[in-house]
């Protein structure tokens, strides 16, 4: 069973949120409220795609590459922690 089937409810949970906030940038735009606004709004949907990613990025490598707390070598253990830090970083 694949991870994106396991973790199927929380990840679809999450498309509806982000599916609510990108609706929220369209109510905006139309009632033609400030860019100010608009912008954090764009900004927010930006963070929630970006944590969306990151939590489907996670579970691909501790599925299909190597899952650090099961491996047996702590060399490749240690590699698969940093790597997962890192994307998580990067798509704050």
């Amino acid at each position: 069973m694949g991870h994106t089937v396991r973790e199927k409810k929380k990840l679809v949970a999450r498309v509806r949120r982000i599916r609510g906030q990108l609706e929220a940038v369209e109510r905006a735009l139309e009632t033609e409220t400030g860019c100010a606004e608009v912008l954090q709004l764009i900004a927010s949907v930006r963070g929630a795609m970006n944590g969306l990613m990151a939590e489907v990025m996670e579970d691909h490598i501790r599925m299909h590459v190597v899952d650090p707390a099961s491996d047996p070598d702590p060399e490749r253990a240690k590699g698969a922690e940093e790597l997962i830090d890192v994307v998580r970083t990067y798509l704050k």
